[in-house]
């Protein structure tokens, strides 16, 4: 690694560097765009830095260590150091399959034991490898070295692994550690979302306005998760209360949005919902929301509203393939399409992901009979019928 790039690597206040991440977390996963900006912007750097085997190594790789050939375990320290770099760099553009060997390598190389775990659990997270996560993060919470950034991940990973105690309790040694971080609220209620846990996200967030109780993007979080637990009335004044903490805003925009959905002014919300997407909020929901609605709203192969509709939610799920509400959706346009295997990928991806959704099995249990697969299509339609009957709801004829 050359001069320049050490020197963008390392400097926390490099504008290079601001950038460098910014372009990682708009192209990465969600989970990576999520993360990126706080825990390995404010986090893993200045902790790299702070070591001093890091900064012994960093003084090698630029020509400034005065020794022309270092002793063996000054080259252990080097490899341990060069694979913790190259395992972070892969991390920050989202490439965690790729970074999980350079990082393992240098765990076992003893590279400094925190920075390299935190990486791992970023890693596990990002391909919702939850219990690998909770193994490597799990010792850095009980040790002297423990942080609100691991207690967050630690909790976004017990919620994922349906360890809600566990996750409760975490997540309220991060709040008692940083009660101010208006984000560390934020991206546990994003992986509540995510997970349709929404009474423990409506916990989280009503938490976080103890503290920040001007915060709109809490509000927000906080309408949302009343609203999908059917209680409107409530979440309703909650929009409200966002938009004026945050005129003018993608905030402020979004409650407006909710609002017209609830309200089923769809035509007013599907204008603001292209407005965003056009003035640059391309993020998952906001494109799965816009396709989402289209398709409620009757869009068929052919017109307009379909074709944008589908690149809407095509985009989403590229940004964030674990997100079911866009799984969904597009095993139904495929299957609008008569692309029967596509559409059954995205309908099981989306049964991984939710697995207790009546709505996924009817829409498989559809794609199975067209795909000719006469068992797979009662195996579906043997759990829709369980599901309901589980959840006291009056079954409803699958689609032919």
């Amino acid at each position: 690694m050359d001069k320049e790039a050490l020197s963008m690597y390392f400097d926390r206040s490099s504008a290079a560097t601001c950038r460098k991440i910014n372009s990682a977390a708009r192209h990465g996963s969600s989970f990576g765009r999520k993360t990126l900006h706080v825990i390995l912007w404010t986090f893993l750097v200045p902790m790299l830095n702070s070591e001093p085997s890091f900064l012994t190594a960093q003084a090698a790789l630029i020509g400034t260590n005065p020794q022309p050939v270092p002793e063996p375990e000054v080259i252990s320290s080097s490899n341990a150091v060069a694979e913790l770099q190259e395992g972070t760099r892969l991390t920050r553009q989202g490439l965690f399959q790729k970074a999980i060997s350079h990082l393992l390598t240098a765990q076992k190389l003893h590279s400094d034991a925190y920075p390299t775990a935190v990486n791992l659990g970023i890693c596990y997270l990002g391909l919702t490898r939850y219990k690998e996560a909770i193994t490597v993060l799990a010792p850095l919470h009980s040790s002297p070295r423990n942080s609100a950034v691991v207690d967050n991940l630690l909790t976004q990973a017990y919620l994922s692994d349906g360890q809600l105690n566990m996750a409760w309790a975490t997540f309220q040694e991060a709040a008692s550690l940083t009660p101010k971080d208006e984000k560390l609220y934020a991206f546990v209620a994003d992986a509540c979302t995510d997970h349709r846990d929404y009474t423990f996200g409506l916990r989280v967030v009503e938490t976080g306005l103890q503290q920040l109780p001007g915060s709109a993007r809490l509000h927000y979080e906080r309408a949302v998760f009343l609203a999908r637990l059917d209680r409107l009335e409530e979440a309703k004044p909650e929009f409200d209360r966002a938009t004026q903490l945050a005129t003018d805003t993608y905030i402020a925009s979004l409650s407006t949005v909710q609002k017209d959905l609830y309200n089923q002014e769809f035509g007013t919300a599907i204008r603001l919902l292209r407005e965003l997407i056009q003035n640059g909020h391309r993020d998952y929901q906001t494109l799965s929301l816009l396709g989402t609605v289209l398709m409620h709203l009757g869009a068929a192969p052919g017109e307009p509203q379909f074709a944008e509709a589908k690149s809407a939610l095509e985009e989403s799920a590229r940004d964030n393939p674990n997100y079911s509400a866009t799984q969904i959706a597009l095993g139904q346009i495929y299957t609008l399409e008569n692309r029967f295997s596509e559409a059954r990928d995205h309908l099981e991806i989306a049964r991984r992901l939710e697995p207790a959704n009546p709505a996924i099995y009817s829409n498989l249990a559809h794609v199975y009979r067209k795909l000719g697969n006469a068992e797979k299509a009662r195996e579906m339609q043997s759990e829709l019928s369980r599901l309901l009957t589980e959840q006291n709801l009056s079954p409803e004829p699958t689609p032919r």
